[in-house]
């Protein structure tokens, strides 16, 4: 995967927003978004960049660690940035934290959780906009071994109609 870097820099971003910081040194430390709508980004480093979201956005943080003998660890973590008032737990690199619906510790899940991605967007599903509650489901269901049931364009449409109801 490639870093998102951007050429630009805003400073001054909203207190409300949750920021997140990623690092990216080439074969060490490479942090990046798998997806998510980036408020505001500015650079804080060489290697270093600070990116922000909106309440209530949804995003996915994944981080690889490598030393001399290859990659010593690898994660992946699908947050909802946290909404005003709301208490929430500390995620590494997440800073004002947010909602974390989804976070795996091996190469085999981050793997696989990247092929659930990679399938949402195929079906021209934007993985932000999915239901918080999939990516419950499919932490429980990684985490207990299950069979993960596919995030499919009718669950996204009903999702959608329930959250355009308030439900």
């Amino acid at each position: 995967m490639k870093p998102q870097f951007a050429f630009g820099c805003q400073s001054g971003a909203d207190a409300s927003l949750t920021e997140v910081r990623l690092t990216w040194i080439v074969g060490r430390c490479e942090h990046m978004l798998r997806f998510g709508r980036v408020a505001h980004e500015r650079i804080v480093g060489e290697h270093s960049r600070i990116v922000s979201f909106r309440p209530g956005a949804v995003f996915a943080l994944v981080r690889r660690i490598s030393s001399d003998f290859g990659p010593t660890c690898c994660s992946l973590s699908v947050v909802q940035a946290a909404k005003a008032g709301q208490i929430s737990a500390p995620i590494a690199s997440v800073i004002v934290s947010g909602e974390r619906l989804l976070h795996v510790e091996n190469l085999a899940h981050v793997s696989q959780v990247l092929e659930m991605v990679d399938a949402m967007e195929g079906d021209g599903i934007d993985p932000c906009d999915a239901s918080p509650n999939h990516w419950r489901h499919v932490a429980a269901r990684l985490n207990d071994g299950r069979q993960i049931r596919p995030y499919t364009r009718a669950r996204h449409a009903a999702w959608l109609q329930r959250s355009r109801t308030g439900r």
